[in-house]
């Protein structure tokens, strides 16, 4: 993963916020390295982090794939008739075209991080700039990793580099180690 931005797309309203959402879904932006990580697999992550096979309650919370061109919109149905499959119910979940993206404001972004005080300074030292911050593939990393997110092996491999101080990384894998262990 490069890197993750939460924003707003599928509508049609002009300059969403969380406030005037209209009929835009909330999502994430994914930037990634397909040397590194293939759009397949992506897919079986966003199929395995939600249950696809409910409704969504709201057109703001609808749980959807974005695909940016043929070769994206075949592997995602495809992955989502696997599921269905596999599942024998019903998926509920969309696979709807990109057509724009709205960055959401700034208090959403890195969510995980942001509520970690400590490591959240060492961060705003490093990017001073709100909208360097968002784009740090650092951040989105240690955001992912506050979720939960990742495997011991990824997590050790890039702690040290992350730009973040020795007692950073102190935090950093206290959090993550106790959220790998429940």
């Amino acid at each position: 993963m490069v890197r993750t931005r939460v924003g707003y797309a599928g509508g049609t309203t002009t300059a969403p916020t969380y406030r005037r959402i209209g009929d835009h879904t909330e999502t994430f932006q994914v930037e990634y390295d397909p040397t590194q990580i293939s759009y397949q697999r992506l897919l079986e992550v966003f199929w395995e982090n939600h249950n696809p096979t409910t409704r969504s309650w709201s057109n703001q919370y609808k749980a959807a794939v974005f695909y940016h061109n043929d070769e994206q919109k075949l592997l995602a149905i495809e992955s989502k008739d696997r599921e269905a499959f596999q599942r024998k119910a019903k998926i509920r979940s969309a696979i709807l075209p990109f057509t724009g993206f709205t960055i959401a404001e700034d208090y959403h972004q890195k969510y995980y991080l942001r509520k970690e005080r400590d490591l959240m300074r060492e961060f705003e030292q490093i990017y001073p700039a709100d909208p360097d911050f968002v784009r740090s593939t650092a951040a989105a990393r240690v955001n992912g990793y506050l979720g939960g997110n990742g495997t011991v092996e990824e997590f050790n491999a890039q702690l040290g580099l992350l730009g973040l101080s020795a007692e950073g990384q102190h935090t950093l894998r206290e959090i993550f180690d106790a959220k790998k262990d429940r």
